[in-house]
């Protein structure tokens, strides 16, 4: 019984995942590009953060990521999440896949604080982020999945004031070929890797 209320409860709802004094550990899935691209997009930021008169500080090149599935802000590392999310991650099955992000923007937020970042598409996404989501409601973190869920894919190259257009770069392009529970500091730009798990080519069934 105590096992199914930590189930049940392990998600917070979305009004508690943002960054407050009190919410200092945040616990998400996500996949990191490979180091020749992270050279590239650590670059790119770098020239952009000149060419569009930027203040904000480009990511390290270590912490640049696509999310997968935020699983909330704590006070804490929530352990209970952890380990459903270690479970449900060890069910997934998904094949690596190529991905590309060609495009540069400015997100919309109410903080006045924008994230500018590389977008791509989501359809390459699609295989893992359905295993994955799938998995995360059968081990009790449902609330991680939206039914409205609009998933962009990107990677933040930096927060700034200023806002940029959407516009063209020449893409950048890796194969994907795991994912990553990771553990971040807020304020402290540390991330913590919990544990990856590495995709792997779907075998077909003999008739």
């Amino acid at each position: 019984m105590v096992g199914r209320r930590v189930r049940d409860q392990a998600m917070p709802p979305r009004s508690r995942r943002k960054f407050g004094a009190s919410q200092k550990d945040r616990i998400f899935f996500a996949c990191l590009p490979e180091a020749d691209a992270a050279a590239r997009i650590e670059a790119l930021a770098e020239g952009l953060k000149r060419e569009k008169g930027f203040a904000g500080t480009p990511i390290l090149p270590q912490h640049l990521h696509v999310t997968l599935f935020h699983l909330g802000d704590w006070n804490g590392l929530p352990q209970p999440v952890v380990d459903l999310a270690r479970a449900a991650a060890a069910e997934v099955a998904a094949p690596p896949f190529d991905v590309a992000f060609a495009r540069v923007e400015s997100f919309r937020n109410r903080t006045g604080i924008y994230p500018f970042v590389l977008s791509g598409e989501a359809a390459p996404w699609r295989p893992l982020r359905t295993a994955l989501g799938a998995a995360l409601k059968r081990n009790g973190l449902g609330g991680a999945v939206h039914a409205d869920d609009d998933f962009k894919p990107h990677v933040t190259l930096l927060r700034d004031a200023l806002r940029a257009k959407p516009a063209p770069t020449p893409p950048i392009a890796w194969t994907v070929r795991d994912f990553v529970l990771i553990h971040s500091l807020l304020g402290k730009t540390t991330h913590i890797h919990l544990a990856r798990w590495p995709l792997a080519a779907m075998l077909s069934k003999a008739p």
